[in-house]
């Protein structure tokens, strides 16, 4: 990812942020209160309020080929805080990993061989002395501690999963309380997935053959990922995307290596429509997309001056 992949975040996420309907007293900045309830009610039109809150995660690629992605997104974020801060959006921040726990079964002619991988699951990291799972402007050293959260190691698995780890963010780990108190009823919710690699996400547990790779067979359909957002945040105009990942045809170069065609990740952007921007992980100038974010990101704000 280079520089200006950041801008092209914001870009998507200040213009996508369009009216969020009214529910009552936030309780959630601190971590203690109750969250959003696993579906968001829709918006009501007649009780419009401007968009003011914005909650992002960002779902990073930890898998062997990252550090010098992670190390250019680190080096970034403080002009990303510094475009938040100057939109006035209250904004906060929260990162997890591609990696996921996930149990399959390979066949072979002596029967079947239980295979795993293993991960963050969509669990928002915390670390060192942070008492939330999540960053919030005004949050002191906001741009050291997103540094720590951000480099996430080459440890992860292989098996790049970011679409279900963003699911299992908002699914199993609000159920199981590990993020309650993240998404805000009346924020726009941003989703930034860093991947060099397809996504290979799963929900059932698949058997392959021998030989067979996870990432090659029986993956949950893209879908069913844009479905689950438009609900839980909702509706389709509560949420955003912004994917930097290789955007096809083929592979790609840069000088951080090789990135693989993000076919499924592609796919999700287009069924997203104009609340999803793909930026190339390969690409050195992204001043082109960058004015296509603004152009497509306009419309979607619907006129909503922030």
């Amino acid at each position: 990812m280079r520089d200006r992949s950041i801008a092209i975040m914001v870009a998507a996420f200040a213009c996508a942020c369009g009216p969020a309907a009214t529910h009552g007293d936030d309780n959630g900045d601190d971590g203690t209160g109750p969250d959003a309830s696993t579906q968001q009610p829709p918006y009501d039109g007649a009780n419009a309020a401007m968009c003011s809150e914005m909650d992002l995660l960002f779902v990073i690629d930890n898998s062997g080929s990252m550090m010098q992605e992670q190390t250019n997104l680190i080096a970034n974020f403080p002009t990303f805080v510094n475009v938040l801060d100057a939109s006035g959006l209250n904004y906060r921040v929260a990162v997890t990993t591609t990696a996921r726990n996930y149990n399959y079964n390979i066949a072979t002619p002596l029967g079947n061989i239980p295979a795993s991988t293993s991960g963050e699951s969509g669990e928002m990291l915390k670390k060192g002395s942070m008492t939330k799972r999540w960053l919030d402007k005004g949050d002191p050293n906001l741009s050291a501690t997103f540094s720590t959260l951000a480099n996430v190691g080459t440890g992860g698995s292989g098996d790049e999963m970011p679409l279900g780890g963003m699911r299992d963010a908002f699914e199993d780990r609000m159920a199981d309380g590990t993020n309650m108190g993240f998404h805000r009823p009346n924020a726009l919710l941003g989703v930034v997935i860093l991947t060099d690699e397809n996504d290979c996400s799963y929900e059932q547990s698949v058997n392959l053959n021998l030989g067979e790779s996870l990432c090659q067979n029986q993956q949950e359909p893209v879908a069913n990922y844009k479905t689950f957002m438009d609900s839980y945040a909702g509706n389709a105009t509560r949420w955003a995307a912004a994917i930097v990942a290789g955007p096809g045809p083929g592979a790609c170069s840069s000088a951080f290596g090789d990135a693989d065609e993000a076919t499924r990740l592609i796919q999700f952007k287009g069924l997203v429509g104009t609340n999803a921007i793909m930026s190339s992980i390969c690409d050195g100038d992204l001043s082109v997309s960058l004015m296509q974010a603004s152009m497509l990101f306009q419309s979607a704000c619907g006129g909503i001056i922030l």
